[in-house]
């Protein structure tokens, strides 16, 4: 018994290598133009996009070799064009070509980096394939071709091989505003600083260079060159450009080129191929052949417009005051189309701040700082955004996100109403058992088997596509997850208060002091009688505490304004509120939605946010009221509460709940507010340059490699303040006598 119909197999049999080298062509396709989108945003349907066709376009090209392979060793079937096996032996060339990948991702993580070793052996066995499938062809006619082919795919492989083995490497550059200039300063402190992601230990002297350099910049500026520097990393560790723009680089690939243009011209001259192959295999090779120069041609126009171009054929000028050049004056036109762009946006309240909108294909980063509300989340509130964009993506993720809203609560109702029915149901089933035997042995537990456990069965099956796929990180990203473009202001505050701190950074002991602070230096600072009682809630807790007390009492604090007193604010007391928001609910987002980003800092993070999500819960329930989704009025019942008594003396050491801990915060800086508005000191300005303390701990403790995964994912904030204070010397990472950079060496590794 046959399982597949003959003329279905048969169909198969012919269109099997077709159809696998024409997937693979799509998929190369596909990763060519996608690939570059990863550092502009971190959607989660591109992630699952990309990670599909990086994954088979490997598998397709492999699968299809072996099917070609064993293909040429068969007899040509009746009716079969007698020389048709050659055109086949010539795809497999093509297929090593597609394996060495498009140069806009070398890497789908970091890890791949690591097996580059891997990628080697599969270099050697598929070249060898390849060399098999065609001595399995002897007196191929269509050679030339296929020996010119061969040189571009590997080529192309062993450049992909190379790149993967080569970003651990460090080699110390050999030659130490424009937008031109921004890239070459760029440039220049990416080749000294790329070091951070090794560990590499720096002299006092490159500290001193970055820190006065950095010092005489505007905030504009400095933004646009370490976003420069991120963009060069991203390059070098999951593209090829590092490699393509060295000489040999540039030279292997007019190599790859010129073959593989050579090779096309060899087959389109070859006189009678309708007699000899089939017309299907001449498309599909035609094919194949185009569209692999088209995609070249685009990589070298990529290749050409990329910022690594920009800066290796320009130098920095000794006088800043020197003539451009035309070469300069050209590199700066093409390079205005790619530079950080704001425009004036109205917020609540009337304001008016500056924002990132930079055009999507433009940019080197999303631009965007993602945020996570708890009270939001606890009562699955809708959370306002401050700077409010309506466009078309942002009106189909909205509609999105309210339709799975809308499914979930509907799902939610139907098994909470299966549950009263059951709970109804079965006492009425234990009094009629204890009346009736039969009953008690038949319809009983067909009851228990069936409804009843139609709750259990569903609970299991969602748990085991949740393990799978994570479903509900994904749902709860679309339902819950806000994101605020950074703004102009935002930036200049973050940098001006790094910029003030590196001034004290003079001797190791007090550069590790700075760097560690978690809002004591702050408070400190501030010469505030109010202060010590503060201190408590940054020095006497854990930092995953200290995150989610302040991020508490910071909405507690924005929800319990009123849009008319929000209207009267002063212009920095306005800004000091807005940055304080968006960084409470940033960071709540790292410590919840990025616990990679957070793994060095976050301790038992999610056990308190659980516990302290259970709490909340159980506080609402108890107040009897149902439907529960105005923020504002629940801010306001949890400051209703009265603290008599200190929470731990309630809840006991169990439960890490912290509700009502950040509740007492909120008051003090309430009254905080009520006896210092007047110099300046008012709660706003204390929470901003605390959450911009608590920002710079976070970015300080995280792993370098964590930075540089999330450049694939649209960038971090977190990333340029690692980077912003490493400019300014706030990083353990340097040795005070004079010298030259060594190597941190890490036993084990």
């Amino acid at each position: 018994m046959q399982v597949i119909p003959p003329k279905i197999k048969k169909i198969l049999d012919i269109w099997n290598i077709r159809g696998l080298v024409i997937l693979s062509l799509l998929f190369q396709t596909s990763l060519i133009f996608l690939a570059p989108l990863r550092k502009r945003t971190s959607k989660k349907w591109l992630a699952v996009v990309l990670w599909t066709a990086y994954l088979l376009a490997d598998w397709t090209a492999n699968y299809a070799v072996s099917q070609i392979t064993k293909n040429q060793g068969k007899e040509p079937e009746p009716g079969e064009f007698p020389k048709n096996k050659k055109v086949l032996a010539m795809w497999a060339p093509f297929l090593l070509l597609h394996l060495g990948g498009p140069d806009t991702i070398t890497a789908l993580a970091l890890e791949d980096n690591a097996l580059w070793k891997r990628h080697l052996f599969s270099l050697v066995s598929q070249a060898l394939a390849c060399v098999y499938a065609v001595v399995q062809s002897m007196e191929n006619v269509l050679w030339p071709p296929i020996t010119l082919l061969f040189i571009t795919g590997t080529i192309k492989y062993v450049e992909r091989s190379l790149i993967q083995k080569g970003p651990p490497k460090l080699v110390r550059p050999d030659r130490d505003l424009t937008d031109l200039e921004i890239v070459q300063y760029g440039y220049k402190f990416f080749n000294t600083f790329k070091g951070l992601v090794v560990d590499l230990v720096f002299s006092s002297s490159e500290r001193d260079e970055s820190r006065d350099f950095f010092n005489e910049l505007k905030p504009g500026e400095a933004l646009r060159i370490i976003e420069s520097e991120l963009d060069f990393l991203y390059e070098l560790m999951f593209t090829k450009n590092a490699i393509l723009h060295t000489i040999t680089g540039t030279l292997f690939r007019l190599i790859a080129f010129g073959s593989l243009i050579s090779s096309f011209f060899v087959f389109h001259r070859r006189p009678l191929k309708s007699e000899e192959f089939h017309g299907a295999d001449i498309v599909i090779t035609y094919t194949l052949f185009i569209v692999g120069i088209a995609l070249d041609l685009l990589s070298i126009v990529m290749f050409l417009f990329s910022d690594w171009t920009y800066a290796v054929l320009s130098k920095l000028k000794d006088d800043p005051e020197e003539y451009n050049s035309f070469i300069d004056s050209l590199l700066n036109w093409f390079l205005a189309f790619r530079k950080l762009r704001c425009k004036k946006h109205t917020c609540n309240g009337n304001q008016t701040q500056e924002v990132l909108s930079t055009g999507f294909w433009s940019r080197r980063w999303s631009g965007m700082i993602y945020g996570f509300n708890f009270i939001g989340f606890c009562l699955k509130a809708k959370v306002s955004r401050i700077h409010k964009k309506r466009n078309c993506n942002v009106l189909v993720w909205e509609s999105v996100g309210s339709m799975f809203d809308w499914i979930i609560r509907r799902i939610q109702m139907m098994f909470g109403w299966i549950k009263n029915v059951n709970r109804s149901l079965r006492s009425v089933m234990r009094q009629w058992s204890k009346k009736n035997p039969m009953f008690c042995y038949t319809v009983y537990p067909l009851y228990l088997v069936f409804f009843a456990g139609i709750p259990q069965v569903f609970a299991v099956f969602w748990g085991h596509i949740d393990r799978i796929f994570s479903v509900k990180s994904y749902l709860d990203e679309i339902r819950f997850i806000s994101n605020e473009p950074l703004t102009k202001n935002q930036w200049e505050f973050i940098f001006n208060e790094v910029k003030n701190k590196s001034y004290f950074a003079e001797t190791p002991d007090l550069t590790k002091k700075l760097s560690s602070a978690r809002g004591e230096w702050v408070l400190r600072d501030m010469i505030l009688a109010e202060s010590e009682r503060l201190m408590r809630y940054v020095e006497n807790v854990s930092y995953d505490q200290s995150l989610l007390l302040w991020h508490i009492a910071t909405e507690l604090c924005f929800q319990q304004e009123e849009n008319e007193e929000m209207e009267n604010l002063s212009r920095d007391n306005y800004d000091d509120r807005e940055f304080s928001k968006i960084t409470s609910d940033y960071m709540m987002y790292l410590l919840i939605m990025r616990p990679k980003l957070m793994s060095q800092v976050a301790g038992i993070g999610t056990i308190r946010f659980r516990d302290t999500l259970a709490e909340a819960e159980r506080f609402f329930k108890g107040k009897h009221i149902k439907n529960l989704r105005d923020m504002k009025r629940a801010s306001k019942m949890i400051l209703s509460v009265s603290n008599d008594y200190e929470p731990m003396y309630v809840k006991g050491n169990r439960s890490k709940s912290v509700l009502f801990d950040a509740s007492m915060l909120a008051k003090e800086l309430q009254r905080l507010e009520d006896n210092n508005s007047r110099n300046g000191y008012g709660k706003w300005r204390v929470l901003s340059k605390v959450w911009v303390e608590l920002l710079c701990y976070a970015a300080s403790q995280c792993k370098a490699m964590e930075h540089v995964a999330q450049l694939s994912r649209g960038g971090e904030l977190l990333s340029f303040v690692w980077l912003l204070m490493a400019h300014f010397g706030l990083s353990d990472q340097f040795e005070i006598d004079k010298g030259e950079p060594r190597a941190i060496l890490v036993a084990g590794e």
